[in-house]
């Protein structure tokens, strides 16, 4: 028996999943790590203590399993996406902390970008909105406020990487400089059509291409570690993909108008479209799915920046809860949420409004509002969010799209997920692992490694799965969606 070890890094944690090669969990670990707040708007994490709680989650499995361990066939990364570092080319020390995917300090670069008339440009090379959501005005920023900085990526001794390639550099000792195709194509800076790094993308954010990694296939192998020691011989890394690409590959999406949705700190819903490359007329996003034997597969995304991240924020800078796991109770113990709307734009309001200044509000209180009735509201929202997503894809890709995939921790919320169901008149089929992003990567490195030949065996892998179907009558549905559209534009 073969085993693999998937590092699943997400905006929130790190965790490490043993998978035997049939995709059954069989231990995992997880280190949480700090959100940095220099100003509001700002997000930021400390990459090198993301490396630390990297080798801290291996030592733990190491430690419990420790025959296991001794037959791990490969390791696989899935990780958060745009977070963007700068780190130096010998050493892999961060020389600045990772600007993280939230973070909203290129948004005067964007609008500059707008009004200079770049958005189609950029949207025909890669899929994206020039938004900065994306790596690539965060490392403008960069260049543009760290002279210093900036000089270290010129001259060459400070390369640019996403959170995978800041990884695979330390974890093989400077030896690999390399990403996959995935976490490329979220930088803004790649060429999701050709498959390679773009020079007038790269002129237009000051990047120079010298910085950026080689770029390979998902499942390709990308060096050998031993995990700084704690690997009793080096193993291969095989398997790298960015985390909702892996949970899209995870849940055997494998057909045109599959779709999948991974409900996290920011929620990702994206649908299978195919071979061929087109941008979205609607607001979605065309993401490069993954890449196999040379063929790729795309995806439009919608993109929603707060989730469960709104309850963290009701727990953390509110008091309102004591953990997220008494979010579904409160929310049974009001008939309905009481007129109340939270708009969670915490960090604007992504697809399908792309309204970066947007602020967070809740709307609809009065006297008669309770604690339940705002953290019902703030579930709901993740809900309302979905359904404008699903209604942009929908129209976009001309399907009728019937059936959702979902994963993801807030999945084990049965009342979330009934209201999804609900409002979205979609059937969800949520997975019973919820570590979708850690076992797409480790299915890409079982077939990197030989382990399963092609798709259609990996689709045969046993899984279980749980369904919601929609019951709430159609007029009630149309009532609290028409309720969040205003509430809506009441931010906007």
């Amino acid at each position: 028996m073969s085993y693999l070890l998937a590092i699943d890094q997400s905006t929130s944690a790190t965790k490490a999943v043993l998978f035997d090669a049939r995709g059954k969990i069989l231990d995992k670990a997880s280190r949480a790590h700090r959100q940095i707040y220099p100003q509001p708007g700002w997000v930021e994490h400390d990459a090198e203590e993301i490396w630390k709680n990297v080798l801290a989650v291996i030592r733990e499995i190491a430690k419990r399993n420790p025959k296991k361990i001794s037959k791990l066939a490969g390791l696989s990364i899935a990780n958060q996406r745009e977070t963007v570092v700068v780190f130096d080319r010998v050493t892999g020390k961060p020389l600045h902390n990772a600007i993280v995917w939230q973070c909203r300090r290129g948004a005067e670069i964007c609008r500059k970008l707008h009004a200079q008339g770049h958005e189609n440009f950029v949207r025909q090379k890669t899929g994206l909105m020039v938004d900065t959501y994306f790596s690539a005005p965060k490392l403008k920023w960069l260049v543009a406020e760290k002279p210093q900085l900036a000089a270290k990526l010129r001259d060459g001794s400070a390369v640019i990487g996403t959170i995978d390639t800041f990884l695979i550099h330390r974890l093989t000792h400077g030896k690999v400089f390399a990403t996959d195709f995935t976490n490329a194509s979220r930088t803004m800076l790649f060429d999701i059509g050709k498959l390679r790094w773009d020079e007038k993308l790269c002129r237009l954010f000051d990047v120079p291409m010298r910085a950026l990694p080689e770029a390979r296939e998902c499942s390709a192998h990308f060096g050998e570690t031993d995990a700084a020691g704690i690997l009793p011989a080096p193993i291969s890394i095989v398997g790298v993909m960015g985390d909702s690409q892996a949970s899209l590959f995870a849940q055997h999406c494998y057909q045109t108008g599959a779709a999948k949705a991974t409900f996290g700190t920011g929620t990702s819903v994206l649908l299978n479209i195919g071979g061929k490359f087109r941008p979205s007329k609607k607001g979605a996003v065309t993401a490069l799915a993954w890449v196999v034997n040379g063929k790729p597969t795309y995806a439009f995304e919608g993109i929603i920046n707060f989730s469960a991240a709104t309850i963290e924020w009701l727990k953390n800078q509110l008091g309102m809860i004591q953990s997220a796991g008494e979010v579904e109770k409160l929310a049974l113990s009001v008939k309905d949420n009481g007129g109340v709307y939270l708009i969670p734009a915490f960090a604007g309001l992504s697809a399908p409004y792309w309204a970066p200044d947007a602020r967070a509000a809740i709307v609809g209180m009065s006297g008669f509002t309770k604690r339940e009735h705002i953290v019902r509201a703030a579930q709901e929202a993740i809900a309302y969010q979905i359904r404008d997503v699903l209604d942009m894809m929908r129209a976009d890709a001309k399907v009728g799209l019937k059936t959702l995939q979902c994963d993801g921790g807030p999945t084990r919320n049965n009342f979330l997920m009934q209201f999804t169901a609900d409002l979205t008149r979609t059937e969800l089929k949520v997975s019973d692992v919820a570590e979708s992003s850690a076992l797409g990567v480790a299915m890409q490195g079982m077939l990197g490694l030989g382990i399963y030949k092609t798709l259609n065996e990996l689709a045969k892998l046993p899984r279980q799965q749980k369904l919601f179907r929609p019951q709430m009558k159609a007029a009630e549905v149309k009532r609290l969606h028409d309720g969040w559209k205003q509430a809506v534009k009441r931010v906007l």
